[in-house]
């Protein structure tokens, strides 16, 4: 990566860490139950039997209460565990809210020891949190590059989740970077592919 490229990205890290610590509590709420309801309402979804879900960190688009909604419907709901081995996560099955979770490395919830590991390729639709999106799916991470390393072998269905807030016009690539399918915010879904810019 160049030392150009590396600040570019570092400070739009910055920009949207800080335009996103601002947004109001209730705003959040808000914002959190408009993307849960625009999500169920598509066919990518409907369709899906495998969802991987991601554990939200504080500053992420909250779309945790889907999860219950989820079991109840039978779906195979996946979370992400980290694997300390490969520095990196997998998805593991979770069936149970109570019992399957724990605090993980980054003090959000994983699945624990007795959830079993689910194959990325099998995975249906993948919810990827991130601090910047642009309308081509590209997405600018924390810096860590674990959803890079997921990504590139998931061949499922992969949807953006943002902030309406989170969407820039150009997020700097690298050759490594996996792009997502779909973009949800509050008040939009983007199918990528109508919205890449000529």
């Amino acid at each position: 990566m160049s030392d150009t490229s590396l600040a570019q990205k570092q400070q739009i890290r910055k920009e949207l860490r800080d335009k996103v610590a601002n947004l109001p509590a209730m705003f959040r709420e808000q914002a959190a139950a408009r993307a849960c309801a625009l999500l169920q309402n598509q066919t990518v979804w409907q369709n899906a039997r495998s969802i991987f879900f991601y554990a939200p960190l504080p500053s992420e688009l909250n779309i945790w209460a889907l999860v219950p909604e989820v079991m109840k419907m039978k779906k195979i709901i996946l979370l992400p565990k980290f694997d300390p081995e490969t520095n990196s996560y997998l998805p593991f099955q979770i069936q149970n809210l109570e019992n399957d979770l724990f605090p993980g490395k980054f003090g959000v919830h994983e699945p624990n020891g007795s959830c079993s590991s689910y194959p990325l390729k099998q995975l249906d639709l993948t919810l990827v949190p991130a601090l910047a999106f642009d309308l081509s799916g590209n997405r600018l991470g924390r810096g860590r590059g674990f959803y890079d390393k997921l990504l590139a072998d998931v061949s499922g269905a992969k949807c953006g989740v943002a902030f309406d807030e989170q969407i820039i016009k150009q997020v700097p690539v690298e050759p490594h970077d996996v792009p997502v399918d779909y973009l949800l915010t509050p008040t939009q879904w983007i199918p990528v592919a109508d919205a890449k810019p000529e």
